[in-house]
């Protein structure tokens, strides 16, 4: 009896665990922002650092995490990812200060890397030859993530209202260990591929552009754009940049390769995808300060206040499938950017005594949106691209998207950094320029019909 035949959907669970801890702790950490910042007495740039941390050393590792797994196998790859993701946890979960709870957030952020590019390589060896069958797993799999980013908040208040905000990071002790228990009882090593030669330099540069350029911002909004260390960084982040796109150019083994943006479907995807991410890692942010500080919820009842973003995105993930297969994935990719950019837009209208049902609106119609955008997203890039870059096409759109998102939250957290008023402003500012940016983002998507 073969590995697929006995436990398809043990296989599919084990897999799906990496991409769940990882997309989990991206939003997990939001409404215990408040808590974080008033047992260590810490700034907003230092909130934003707590969680941009973990997304810019996501998104920097996700490049190079594939080729790694290829080298010396995914399964050894995926468990020592769960291993050192518990031990960056515990690391959180025990930090005595901002700082060290910065550093612990990025070896969580580069560890949760590990864990992606090698379980998507574990499903495709486990149902090799059968293609319908990889495309339920892949599905399980996508959903496993895009359930875990939006129930995030709604774990994360209950767990800081009833333990306190150190279990926002000490929970995923358990779930590694699950995770790690049911890879190595269910899932087979697959054989490593042709041992490429892994892009250091390329690697590095990427890591520098894109912590420099999100960090310029964060100072920036913290100490003004007239002080010397933000433009410094900014320099920095774009010298890096232009190094990065020479180096890669030239590159025999590119952790990025150039030339995969000369295909529509790839540079409509990364531009989608980052607009995508840059709103709701953004908004979420301002999202958990706003309901604390501004609206007087404690963290509980902002948890549960963000229950419609967790409902709603389980539907329209279940329902984006049906509806590529009929309309095209263009077309629902470009709708479902859409419904998401009136969302924002309806929450560009609250104020600090909004009630809760003025919130459900837009609280239901975001994840709505980018829960049929963003499998016809993957799905379009999948089907436009050549075999043998879809692996490298798909690392691009995560780590852009990931990137995408750390800006996000460093541009809107930097709107909404001081009190009360500042964050209902900001978060106003923030609804609007998601609204504008995800139309005009639609409009792009929708324009490649597929």
């Amino acid at each position: 009896m073969t590995q697929v035949a006995a436990r398809p959907a043990l296989i599919v669970a084990a897999a799906s665990f990496g991409f769940l801890v990882t997309q989990l702790d991206v939003t997990i950490v939001n409404v215990a922002l408040d808590a974080i910042g008033q047992a260590f007495d810490a700034p907003m740039a230092s909130l934003q650092w707590v969680v941009d941390a973990y997304v810019l050393a996501l998104a920097a590792m996700l490049l190079s995490a594939g080729a790694l797994g290829d080298r010396i196998g995914p399964r050894r790859v995926f468990v020592a990812g769960l291993v050192l993701f518990a031990l960056a946890s515990a690391a959180c979960g025990l930090a005595t200060g901002p700082g060290a709870l910065i550093a612990a957030r990025a070896a969580q952020g580069a560890a949760g890397a590990l864990l992606i590019p090698p379980s998507l390589a574990l499903i495709a060896h486990a149902f090799a030859g059968d293609d319908r069958r990889r495309a339920w797993a892949v599905g399980w799999w996508t959903a496993a993530g895009g359930v875990s980013i939006a129930a995030g908040p709604v774990l994360g208040g209950l767990l800081v209202a009833g333990l306190g905000w150190r279990w926002v990071f000490l929970v995923n002790l358990p779930l590694c260990a699950i995770g790690i228990a049911l890879t190595l009882a269910v899932i087979q090593e697959a054989p490593p591929k042709a041992r490429k030669p892994l892009d250091l330099p390329g690697q590095a540069l990427a890591l520098i552009a894109v912590t420099a350029g999100v960090g310029a911002v964060i100072e920036g909004g913290r100490r003004g754009w007239d002080h010397p260390g933000p433009l410094i960084a900014l320099g920095v982040g774009l010298l890096a940049a232009a190094i990065f796109l020479w180096v890669e150019a030239r590159a025999a083994h590119p952790v990025a390769p150039l030339s995969m943006f000369r295909q529509r479907a790839v540079s409509t995807a990364v531009l989608v995808g980052s607009a995508l991410n840059f709103s709701y890692y953004g908004l979420v942010f301002v999202l958990g300060l706003y309901l604390q500080r501004a609206v007087g919820y404690g963290p509980e009842q902002a948890g549960l206040a963000f229950l419609p973003l967790t409902a709603t995105f389980i539907v329209s993930n279940l329902v984006s499938g049906g509806l590529v297969a009929r309309f095209g994935a263009a077309r629902v990719t470009g709708v479902g950017v859409l419904i998401a950019a009136c969302g924002y837009a309806l929450t560009a209208r609250l104020g600090s005594g909004s009630s809760f049902l003025e919130m459900l609106p837009g609280f239901a119609l975001i994840p709505g949106g980018m829960g049929l955008a963003i499998p016809a997203l993957t799905s379009g890039l999948l089907a436009s691209v050549d075999r043998g870059v879809a692996g490298a096409a798909t690392g691009v759109l995560n780590a852009c998207r990931q990137a995408g998102g750390a800006a996000g939250v460093a541009v809107f957290g930097a709107l909404a950094a001081g009190g009360p008023e500042r964050i209902v402003s900001g978060l106003r500012a923030s609804g609007l320029i998601a609204a504008v940016m995800l139309c005009g983002a639609g409009w792009v998507a929708g324009r490649r019909v597929s």
